[in-house]
């Protein structure tokens, strides 16, 4: 494809976790949240579904993104580790395994240890910050490999492993020791070949070394382990799409996947979707993209309370004519991936997607839902075209062949 320069600004908001399932009367999030904003503005936009990673699939946030960035996720498997630790700032060099960590609450029943809450009643961040300097003064080194640690926001941190030498490919091949459910034992590390037996060997004499530090902890008193990752090699996103990108996120995860792709991720005071707008009002006049990231959308729905869900998307609806003052050339508005309330986790379903440009034809859907999305000139398509679509609408790309 070839692409065409010109001063057209594309803005792609991200709800994380947007899509949703049925939870009160038939209706899902979307359909029970009052959003006049939204709903006119899918009167004169176009709609569709997005299926993030391929039919079927549930994706972790990884994937869901780095489609919706334009990156085929089937081809570019990046391990949650590596964004978790870009995302707070810490380097990640090619002797490094980078790992997220969520802090938990364990407990011992009928003589084994099973985990009460993954996330530790997603403490708050300030505790987060406490407990990891207690657990980095404990432990800074294990042999000769170099233990960093980095607090991110409520039960997060990162965790970087740093050897000393260049570690050979597939040495991040262990799995995660989150059980990914309640009432199960955490899931001891293991290499799935050679060269990762050799990391998952000090991986298990760290998690030996936390679960001493913490066991007093009165809710974070064990440690999980998410995402062991190398650092990859990717095109960057102005090499690959022609734009000058910029990401107003709040959470870690989402500003390492903006970094792994070269958008330039924003500082900012608060976390609040107020805050992010001013931000993105601060550099409206640098960029020709803008990432904007909210989360709670979908940490509601991981908690099951689609009444959270609901809140969150009638105070982002509350706050889109700030977006529109912006006059933006193309807005999408969607989501990485559907998660559904009911099912407390992502899931596989299609992603609802909002464009609006003055090149839609429109006037087909009444409100910005999954069902009319399902009505909308979009139709189903994979999240990767995304791009393509934003491209097109802003006059970007040039015409293909004679």
């Amino acid at each position: 494809m070839e692409y065409v320069k010109n001063s057209t600004k594309l803005l792609l908001i991200v709800l994380d976790g947007l899509g949703g399932l049925p939870v009160k009367d038939g209706k899902t999030e979307l359909e029970i949240a009052k959003t006049p904003n939204l709903d006119r503005l899918a009167k004169i936009s176009a709609l569709g579904m997005h299926i993030p990673v391929d039919w079927g699939i549930t994706p972790g946030s990884g994937p869901g993104h780095l489609g919706i960035f334009g990156y085929d996720p089937l081809k570019h498997q990046i391990g949650r580790g590596i964004l978790e630790a870009l995302g707070l700032g810490l380097e990640v060099k090619d002797t490094d395994i980078a790992i997220r960590g969520n802090y938990a609450t364990a407990q011992v029943q009928n003589g084994k240890l099973i985990i009460k809450d993954r996330r530790a009643g997603r403490i708050p961040t300030e505790e987060n910050i406490r407990i990891t300097h207690k657990l980095s003064q404990a432990v800074d080194r294990i042999g000769d490999v170099k233990v960093l640690l980095s607090p991110g926001m409520e039960h997060r941190l990162a965790v970087v492993l740093r050897f000393p030498y260049t570690l050979s490919e597939g040495s991040d091949q262990i799995p995660d020791t989150d059980p990914q459910r309640e009432g199960l034992p955490p899931i001891i590390p293991y290499g799935k070949n050679q060269n990762s037996e050799m990391v998952a060997k000090v991986v298990r004499e760290f998690l030996s070394v936390a679960e001493e530090v913490l066991k007093d902890e009165r809710k974070a008193n064990y440690l999980l382990l998410r995402g062991f990752s190398q650092k990859p090699k990717m095109e960057s996103f102005s090499e690959r799409f022609g734009l000058k990108a910029c990401a107003i996120a709040t959470y870690p995860m989402y500003k390492g996947l903006a970094s792994l792709v070269g958008m330039e991720v924003l500082k900012f005071e608060g976390n609040t979707i107020r805050d992010q707008i001013k931000a993105l009002k601060d550099v409206w006049n640098d960029y020709d993209y803008f990432f904007f990231h909210v989360k709670k959308t979908d940490s509601y729905g991981e908690d099951g309370n689609w009444k959270g869900k609901v809140e969150v998307i009638e105070e982002f609806d509350s706050l889109l004519p700030e977006f529109l003052e912006l006059n933006p050339h193309v807005l999408v508005i969607t989501g990485d991936h559907s998660t559904p309330s009911v099912l407390k986790g992502h899931s596989w379903h299609p992603v609802p997607v909002l464009l609006y440009s003055p090149y839609v034809l429109g006037g087909i859907s009444e409100r910005f839902t999954e069902r009319e999305c399902l009505r909308g000139e979009l139709g189903i398509f994979p999240a990767v075209k995304l791009i393509n679509l934003m491209l097109a609408h802003s006059l970007r790309l040039a015409k293909y062949g004679a």
